[in-house]
């Protein structure tokens, strides 16, 4: 290694020792901020984004020409466009998170023990957060939000394509945070794009708690490679429709095809349907037709091409497919049994639903369905925390340990047990 490469390793090294003793320093400060001030913060960064558009524009501008020198595809360049309407839409969240219930300090479970003692649990903050995120540069004002609510301290690491727009979202969220009297380390945003700072991040084991990573299954893979630290995450959305036998046929159709075509690119869209053999020939047909509206292509498996003999053959790859584009899969199975064996074996364990009118089938799909999200006759698209109710997410996990589905400000603490007494010692 020459000196040059050895003394920016170094640089970089130091630079994230740096940012990870100040966010440690202020964890304190954040996790018992009231939720009053919690919300004047919030309330005070919309401000200064909603009053800093145009500079904003101006810096994303630079992003955007840089971004086209480098070839990045349409995709990729519309991702990271910071039009009026999605400043609006950062501004609007920010609010929205303003109005949610804050977790911090909620007790719940509280027993009186035999002893006397009273014990309960109390919700608090994770600490120190990691989000490591791709091309939109609204989640740096998306992220920060749900943790300064949750009492969390956060480091964001975009992507270098979003370097200027992200530091520039940065400034309006320190302006913020000073204005509402906390510390600016509270969210830490990082400057540099060098990949070097990726590592040291992960590898910061002694002060982050939690790292979230969203993005494409790359990045995702990566930093599962590499962290020393927890994730809450997701690698696919592999998200299945079971037709079962005693569906109602309209809503089956409407159910399948919203699934899949009200949105593609989306971790909760359906990529593969699932169809019961008994039900197969009135189904399928009028789905094809529905889906050929949508320019979807199909792909079926021996038997489905029985009944729709004009779509390709499905591979073994197919069925562990995310597309996340217009293709669909599509297998005949026997029975729910057969559907379940399908989902544990191809799924992601991300979101899968049964559409049905027995009651018993569709309570033994519920139990033994072993995702984030199972659903009885309802489109798998609702498997989002606005959604649910939680407001805001900062992703879904498909994890077990320590949150699962969607994860909103609730996600983001944690628990410990309290004791409350009355001089109560054990005998």
């Amino acid at each position: 290694m020459s000196n040059v490469a050895q003394k920016q390793e170094s640089s970089i090294k130091d630079y994230i020792v740096g940012v990870t003793l100040q966010a440690a320093a202020v964890r304190a400060e954040i996790a018992a901020a009231s939720t009053e001030i919690k919300n004047q913060a919030l309330k005070f960064i919309a401000d200064e984004i909603l009053n800093s558009s145009t500079i904003l524009k101006q810096q994303n501008q630079l992003d955007l020409e840089a971004g086209k020198k480098r070839g990045l595809d349409s995709a990729l360049l519309d991702r990271l466009e910071l039009t009026d309407a999605r400043i609006d839409a950062m501004v609007e969240g920010l609010m929205q998170v303003c109005t949610l219930d804050d977790p911090v300090g909620q007790t719940t479970d509280m027993q009186t023990r035999p002893s006397g003692i009273q014990v309960g649990k109390m919700r608090v903050p994770i600490g120190v957060i990691l989000i490591i995120y791709e091309s939109r540069p609204n989640v740096t004002a998306d992220a920060a939000a749900l943790c300064i609510k949750s009492g969390n301290v956060t480091i964001l690491r975009g992507g270098s394509e979003a370097l200027h727009s992200n530091q520039a979202i940065a400034k309006c969220i320190h302006a913020g945070l000073d204005k509402a009297g906390l510390s600016k380390d509270i969210v830490q945003v990082i400057t540099t794009a060098d990949r070097e700072a990726v590592t040291e991040l992960l590898h910061a084991d002694d002060y982050i708690d939690i790292v979230i990573p969203r993005g494409g299954k790359s990045l995702i893979e990566k930093i599962m490679q590499e962290s020393r630290i927890p994730l809450i995450k997701h690698l696919d959305g592999v998200c299945h429709v079971y037709i079962h036998e005693e569906a109602d046929i309209d809503m089956a159709t409407k159910i399948a095809f919203n699934s899949k075509a009200q949105r593609f690119g989306v971790c909760n869209a359906m990529e593969t349907l699932l169809v019961d053999k008994n039900i197969a020939k009135q189904v399928l047909p009028g789905l094809q037709k529905k889906f050929a509206e949508k320019n979807i292509e199909l792909r079926g498996c021996e038997l489905t091409r029985e009944f729709l003999n004009d779509i390709a053959e499905a591979s073994e790859q197919d069925w562990y497919e995310e597309y996340l584009g217009p293709v669909l899969a599509i297998k005949i199975v026997d029975g729910v049994s057969q559907a379940m064996q399908h989902i544990e074996k191809y799924g992601s364990h991300h979101t899968d639903t049964i559409v049905t009118n027995n009651q018993d089938i569709a309570q033994q799909f519920l139990r033994e369905v072993d995702s984030s999200s199972v659903m009885i006759n309802a489109s798998t698209r609702f498997a989002d925390g606005f959604e649910y109710g939680l407001g805001a997410e900062i992703g879904i996990s498909t994890d077990k340990l320590h949150a699962r589905g969607p994860v909103g400000l609730e996600g983001l603490t944690t628990q410990k047990f309290i004791v409350l007494g009355d001089g109560n010692i054990r005998e």
